[in-house]
């Protein structure tokens, strides 16, 4: 990856959370995939999202990171989350790996 997008400052609002459930599903074409990851979010307000990580050759699993983003006020309360993301474009040579605050998971596909 670039140096100089490298070392810019990393966010505050936006951090790598946990997952406690992944799920591959078949999409409407065939050989298609859904990724549903699910879990409790840490702030009921957090905002949560799958994001593909960089890579410039295509990987053994694709890094796919369960991301959380805090706006506004934060609300202490946790909260469940279940989020999905097509695999089209973003899939490794055996598979995908999600990626969590304390724990990863590789799936083949």
């Amino acid at each position: 990856m670039d140096t100089e997008f490298t070392e810019l400052p990393a966010c505050e609002t936006c951090k790598i959370i946990d997952f406690s459930a992944t799920e591959i599903r078949p999409g409407t074409v065939n050989n298609t995939y859904i990724l549903f990851v699910s879990g409790t979010k840490p702030h009921e307000n957090i905002e949560v999202r799958l994001i593909p990580r960089v890579h410039f050759t295509r990987p053994q699993y694709w890094g796919i990171e369960v991301v959380g983003c805090l706006s506004r006020i934060s609300l202490p309360t946790k909260g469940p989350y279940e989020v999905m993301i097509p695999l089209e474009g973003i899939r490794g040579m055996k598979g995908i790996e999600v990626i969590g605050a304390s724990s990863s998971k590789q799936i083949k596909l």
